[in-house]
């Protein structure tokens, strides 16, 4: 019985330590000789070169095959490839984290505007009512109500339309 469970031992040990070896590269390199390795080939080494892939390759580069294929002319020209088996996770929370970046972007500019925009129709209203000659009054340092003077009236309404040129465009 221990010869037995001892021999299954022994088989799955050697099945294990063999895996590694099915892990094999083969690919021609410049000058037209085989090369076979664990590792993949140098980038600088075109699909079409390559010869034979691990099988758990396959599956990990098809991604960095999609980016080297979609590369433009000029990075295929001189040489640069995209870097093969890019992680997917990583890259979707690459994407995530942009996406975030630019809906965070998009509602402070929406934010910004809207703000913009009720300044302005603020502006328009005191200055409406400024140039139809409404009496304005104003709280002073004391806390006292007065009354502006044909003076602060000007004042006010030249900064109404400061205000209505920077922010209603």
């Amino acid at each position: 019985m221990r010869s037995g469970f001892g021999a299954i031992c022994g088989a799955v040990l050697i099945a294990s330590l063999c895996s590694p070896a099915l892990a094999q590269w083969k690919w021609r390199d410049k000058n037209n000789q085989v090369q076979y390795s664990d590792l993949p080939p140098p980038p600088s080494v075109p699909d079409a070169s390559i010869l034979q892939r691990p099988a758990s390759a396959n599956r990990r580069m098809l991604p960095g095959v999609a980016a080297s294929s979609a590369q433009s002319p000029a990075s295929a020209a001189s040489g640069l490839a995209a870097p093969k088996g890019v992680e997917p996770e990583l890259e979707a929370r690459l994407r995530k984290e942009e996406q975030q970046k630019a809906a965070k972007l998009k509602a402070e500019s929406e934010k910004l505007a809207a703000q913009k925009a009720d300044n302005c129709n603020r502006a328009r209203m005191q200055l409406r009512g400024l140039d139809e000659g409404l009496r304005v009054a104003r709280v002073n340092e004391k806390g006292e109500r007065e009354l502006l003077d044909d003076k602060g009236r000007a004042e006010e309404a030249a900064r109404n339309r400061e205000v209505i040129n920077a922010d209603c465009k």
